[in-house]
């Protein structure tokens, strides 16, 4: 199965399917480990290492292949990112998913989940890019709320909510950062299509 790739403004982002996502694991391991090594723990902590990175995106090919997941990259320079095949393919500079919920009073709902973008691809619009995609994506899929939650005071929490998304709300020492220290969670949420009902709480629009 090939999954058509997506151009947002000069960034191509593609859909990975189960096969391509076995194939991209390596490279999404390396992304992964220093991501989390620059400081984003991302569920892991500060010893991940690039084999168990591996084992971990490889473990989500069941999900991707039954449609319980969606994962997008971005890939580096002057790969053609529609054709993902193994060591030819390009680096992965930044990656995002789309949990959807399977439950069914809950398929209305999906989550944004491991939003990333390598160190030295920072500040070129990648993780609006993918961010973009992937709310239009549960747009389509038939989603009218996205939620999702970030460490607090992070640059990421800013990055949402410049974004368009609402605050929800913290919890305190919900996860710790990457050297195992608890930190506070702010959760966000955002409406789509159907969804938007109006306006946000006034202290949601001040975010």
């Amino acid at each position: 199965m090939t999954v058509p790739a997506t151009r947002t403004g000069v960034t191509l982002v593609t859909r990975l399917d189960s096969e391509q996502l076995r194939a991209s694991a390596d490279s999404l391991a390396d992304l992964l480990v220093d991501t989390v090594r620059g400081g984003n723990s991302l569920g892991f902590l500060a010893d991940l290492d690039r084999a168990t990175a591996a084992a971990w995106w490889h473990g989500l090919g069941p999900a991707v292949g039954e449609g319980r997941l969606a994962v997008w990259v971005v890939r580096g320079e002057g790969t053609d990112a529609g054709r993902v095949t193994g060591t030819d393919a390009g680096r992965v500079t930044g990656t995002v998913g789309v949990a959807f919920v399977d439950k069914p009073n809950g398929r209305h709902r999906a989550e944004i989940v491991k939003l990333m973008v390598h160190p030295s691809a920072r500040g070129q619009g990648l993780a609006r890019a993918l961010l973009t995609v992937a709310e239009e994506a549960a747009a389509q899929a038939g989603v009218t709320l996205l939620v999702l939650d970030t460490e607090t005071g992070s640059p990421a929490e800013t990055f949402y909510r410049k974004a368009g998304w609402t605050r929800s709300g913290t919890i305190p020492d919900y996860a710790t950062d990457p050297a195992g220290t608890p930190r506070p969670t702010t959760l966000f949420h955002k409406r789509l299509g159907a969804g938007r009902t109006g306006a946000e709480p006034a202290d949601a629009a001040r975010q």
